[in-house]
Order: C-alpha cells, then sequence, then structure tokens
C-alpha cells in the first residue's frame, strides 16, 4: 500500500436503516402493508422490529421502549427511499392507501420520484433507481 493510499475499517455498505416510531404493532402493520409483506403482530417486540426485507439492506423500526428520555422527531427531510420499476403504478398504489403524499411525481430526466409520509410524519420516498 502507498503512502497516499487511504485504508478504513468501515466497510462502504449501508448495513440497516432505523425508523423511529410511536407506536411499534401500528407502524410494523404500516409498513407490511405497504410493502405487501405478511404481518404477524405475535413477532412485534418491543423495542425494535426488523421489516423482512430482501435486500441487503435491512429495515428496523425502533420504539425505544428502553430510552424514557427519547422524543419522537420526525424527518422532514426523505430517510431513503423504495425502489420501484413502474413510478405511476407506486404512486397510485399508495394514494389509494390513504397515505399522506408530500411531493407529488418529480421527472427529471430518467430519474423519477415521489414522497410521502409514515404513520409519525417520517419523509420517505420511493423512486424508479
Amino acid at each position: 500500500m502507498s503512502k497516499n493510499s487511504i485504508s478504513s475499517p468501515i466497510g462502504c455498505k449501508v448495513n440497516n436503516v432505523f425508523i423511529h416510531v410511536s407506536n411499534l404493532e401500528k407502524s410494523a402493520k404500516w409498513y407490511s402493508d405497504l410493502l405487501a409483506i405478511p404481518f404477524n403482530k405475535n413477532e412485534v417486540s418491543s423495542p425494535v422490529y426488523n421489516i423482512p426485507i430482501t435486500s441487503e439492506t435491512g429495515l428496523t423500526l425502533d420504539d425505544h421502549t428502553f430510552d424514557p428520555g427519547f422524543t419522537l422527531n420526525p424527518s422532514e427531510q426523505v430517510l431513503f427511499n423504495f425502489s420501484v420499476k413502474d413510478i405511476d403504478e407506486a404512486y397510485e398504489f399508495v394514494k389509494n392507501k390513504g397515505i399522506t403524499i408530500v411531493r407529488e411525481i418529480e421527472r427529471i430526466n430518467d430519474f423519477v420520484y415521489f414522497n410521502f409520509k409514515d404513520l409519525d410524519g417520517n419523509v420517505l420516498m420511493i423512486c424508479n433507481c
């Protein structure tokens, strides 16, 4: 290794995304419904619930049961995005579920997205990337 190369013990990969929620069971059901995955409330156990994601990056809901001083401050900025093949179909799906859309579909060349809020008001994105 040369003197000018940089090395880090930290892998260049996002392992897991945490979403802070106020009601773990309701949020687990909401995300399961959004992603059309089976939901079993008996599998929800505070303080965290791992959404069964089919990619490398995990998605964990956290209600901070063991952190009595925690105050939930929903993010007004996009936390992450879900990838879709058909943005228009995804938009109609989200809209028909009565989910709050905070940014209508934007089309920037080949990149297309829209933003919406989860149950706690966290802003999330769906895009065609």
